[in-house]
């Protein structure tokens, strides 16, 4: 690789470094100005500080800020998921929706919210366990002395056919309760609050925490199980380590979001084709990159179309196929 090349990428990798986390910031403090009742960062800054009218702060605390965080925590775990299935499989076109994680989580809060609709609070937990189930199925189907990418993506696939046809399947026997399922389904945040800031909270630091120490295993893989191997890699290991923590990751956002789409997929390429495949820069960089789209397109998708709320996984959809398709056209899917 040039000079050149590499002089670029260090200054977009500043430049990231500082328009990111604004992004981010300023994202935020959209969510908290706009709405119904919209306010001023003074106000803002009034009802932060312990002061403001009654109205302000059960507005801003109690609805917008709770919902804010789970929608940044959401959107940074399913792009760490997104990039980290990427460098694991060397596809760039995995995705926690691919390998059936979202159709496990999706499949399990189905089934709570038909046989135990009045337990509504323990949503996210059948979610987060539903998630990782399909996980540990996927990898035991892969398994053969031994997984690989390809395995990984086939066994992914199946699983994510066999659940969406089963849930396709309550919804016909239960048709009478999908209603309530179905905006779950389509993913968003309306009527989050801090009980679900509690819940994710943990396993969400957990999770990206974690993914710090994934950063050295993905770059190793990157270079080819056989090349890994001569440098001390304990391959299947780190495969089985970070399919683990992928899932962790994505059913922790499945858990409080439903299901969303394209996040962990479109944002580690956008980053990637700023900065490259270097995991040091690409995994936080993503991070911060999907709670900034999420939370921003949250904002969006309750805001415009006021007084309907669009759910936020519409949105992303509508915004992430598009940008997939451009990048497919121009060859901008890559390794």
């Amino acid at each position: 690789m040039s000079e050149l090349v590499l002089a670029k990428r260090a200054r977009r990798r500043k430049g990231l470094l500082i328009s990111l986390p604004l992004v981010l910031l300023v994202s935020m403090a959209g969510g908290l100005m706009l709405g119904a009742v919209p306010f001023s960062l003074g106000d803002i800054g009034a009802v932060l500080t312990g002061e403001g009218t009654e109205t302000s702060r059960a507005v801003i605390v109690n609805i917008r800020l709770p919902r804010i965080i789970v929608a940044a925590l959401a959107g940074a775990c399913l792009a760490a998921s997104g990039a980290i299935l990427q460098g694991l499989m060397k596809n760039p076109l995995a995705d926690p929706s691919i390998i059936g994680v979202t159709a496990g989580g999706g499949l399990a809060a189905s089934i709570a919210m038909v046989a135990l609709p009045q337990l509504g609070y323990l949503l996210p937990g059948f979610a987060f366990i539903g998630a990782l189930l399909a996980t540990g199925t996927i990898y035991v189907l892969a398994w053969e002395k031994g997984t690989s990418p390809l395995k990984l993506i086939l066994a992914g696939i199946a699983v994510n056919a066999f659940f969406g046809a089963i849930q396709s399947g309550i919804f016909i026997l239960f048709s009478d309760r999908v209603q309530s399922i179905l905006p779950w389904l389509a993913g968003g945040f309306q009527g989050r609050g801090w009980f679900h800031v509690e819940f994710v909270l943990p396993y969400a630091l957990i999770g990206l925490l974690l993914s710090i120490f994934a950063i050295r295993p993905i770059n190793l893989l990157l270079l080819g199980d056989d090349t890994a191997r001569l440098l001390g890699a304990p391959v299947e290991r780190f495969r089985l380590w970070l399919i683990l923590l992928a899932a962790f990751l994505a059913g922790a956002a499945v858990s409080v979001a439903g299901l969303l789409s394209f996040v962990g997929l479109v944002v580690p390429h956008m980053v990637r084709l700023f900065i490259g495949s270097d995991y040091r820069y690409l995994l936080p960089f993503s991070i911060i990159g999907g709670a900034a789209l999420v939370v921003l397109t949250d904002t969006v998708a309750r805001t415009v179309f006021d007084p309907i709320e669009l759910p936020v996984g519409i949105l992303l959809a509508c915004l992430g196929a598009p940008f997939f398709l451009v990048l497919l056209k121009y060859n901008k899917i890559t390794h």
